[in-house]
């Protein structure tokens, strides 16, 4: 019987530290996740004005040759 509370303990004592090894680099992830997420927000935003500019010249171009 005590054998089994001795597997039990060191068993539950495993799973606690590796639990709490596990979250030792959290911060440091979602960190790290925001810097390589806004590293892309400029060069999309250049990107989207871009495309933007190209829709309104076609856009542009047909509103005048409705005209014309």
């Amino acid at each position: 019987m005590t054998r089994k509370k001795i597997l039990l303990s060191a068993a539950l004592l495993m799973a606690a530290v590796s639990s709490a090894l596990a979250q030792g680099n959290g911060i440091g992830g979602i960190t790290e996740a925001t810097n390589m997420v806004t590293s892309y927000f400029d060069p999309g935003t250049k990107l989207i004005y871009a495309i933007g500019a190209v829709v309104g010249l076609i856009g542009g171009i047909k509103v005048y040759n409705k005209f014309v």
